[in-house]
C-alpha cells in the first residue's frame, strides 16, 4: 500500500467554509492527494488530556464558534471509522472515546474542501494539554505507522494564530511580527530543524504569534508522523485579518 502524506492545515477564520477564493485553494490540493482509506485529524479545537477519540459515527458537527453568518452552518455527513479507531487504540494504548462528541470546526470547515463528498470515514483525536511539543513530536511519532495502512493523517491549527491582533478590513496586511514569525517556522521546516522548531518557545515573537499554543500544537504532531526524507511543500499560503497565517504544509 502506497504511504501517505501528513498535513497540516492553517484553517484560519471559520468563514473558510464558504470562502469563494480560499476554498478552492483547498479543492485543488484536495486533488493532487490519494484517495485516503480513512483521515484521522488532530484539531486546535480539542483539547483533552490524555487523548481521547471522538464519535465512531457519521455525528452532527460542532459550530463552535460565533459572530458569522448562518451560512457557515453547513453539514458533513462522513462516516465514522470504528476500525481505525481500534487501530489507535493499539498504537495509543489506553485511549479512551468519547462518543458523543461530533467534528468540530478544526475538522469540518477544510475537509468541505479537501474531501467534499464526505465520503471517507473519518475520526478525530483530541490534542493533549498541557504537554511539551516534544511530547506532540512523540505522539505522532507513535501514529506514523497509519501512514502505511492508508490513513491520511492531519494536524488542523494555525501557523500564526493571534485572535487579539485581528485586523477586519478585507485589505489588512500581515503584520510584521506576523511574518517574521512564518517565515522563520518555514526556514526551520525547509531545514529539517527539529532542534530549533522544539526550542519555539524561545523564539523571539512566539508569545505574539501564539498568545496561546493550541493552534501550532497539531503541527507538531504532524512533525512528529513525518519521515526525514518526506518531501515537504507548502501547498496554501495567504494571510488574512492580518494576524492569521494560511501556511499550510505537507510531509510526504
Amino acid at each position: 500500500m502506497e504511504r501517505l502524506p501528513v498535513l497540516f492545515l492553517s484553517h484560519g477564520a471559520p468563514t473558510l467554509a464558504v470562502d469563494p477564493v480560499r476554498g478552492p485553494r483547498l479543492a485543488a490540493w484536495g486533488q493532487t492527494l490519494p484517495r485516503p482509506r480513512a483521515l484521522l485529524v488532530i484539531s486546535a479545537h480539542w483539547n483533552r488530556t490524555p487523548a481521547r477519540l471522538g464519535t465512531l459515527e457519521t455525528h452532527g458537527l460542532i459550530y463552535d464558534f460565533g459572530g458569522f453568518d448562518q451560512a457557515l452552518k453547513v453539514t458533513y455527513p462522513a462516516p465514522g471509522a470504528p476500525e481505525l479507531a481500534a487501530r489507535v487504540a493499539e498504537l495509543l494504548p489506553g485511549v479512551a472515546t468519547d462518543g458523543a462528541r461530533g467534528w468540530d470546526h478544526g475538522v469540518w470547515v477544510p475537509l468541505v474542501h479537501l474531501f467534499p463528498e464526505a465520503d471517507v470515514p473519518l475520526l478525530q483525536l483530541s490534542l493533549p494539554g498541557g504537554v511539551s511539543f516534544l511530547e506532540l513530536v512523540e505522539l505522532g511519532q507513535a501514529l506514523a505507522p497509519l501512514r502505511d495502512e492508508g490513513v491520511l493523517l492531519i494536524g488542523s491549527g494555525g501557523a500564526v494564530h493571534n485572535l487579539g491582533a485581528l485586523d477586519w478590513s478585507d485589505a489588512a496586511a500581515p503584520s510584521p511580527w506576523a511574518l517574521e514569525f512564518e517565515a522563520w517556522l518555514r526556514e526551520a521546516l525547509v531545514a529539517r530543524d527539529r532542534a530549533a522548531l522544539l526550542d519555539v518557545e524561545r523564539r523571539p515573537g512566539f508569545r505574539h504569534a501564539h498568545p496561546t499554543p493550541e493552534h501550532l500544537q497539531p503541527l507538531y504532531v504532524a512533525l512528529g508522523a513525518s519521515d526525514p526524507a518526506d518531501e515537504l511543500s507548502f501547498p496554501v499560503e495567504g494571510w488574512e485579518y492580518g494576524s492569521l497565517s494560511h501556511l499550510s504544509v505537507q510531509f510526504g
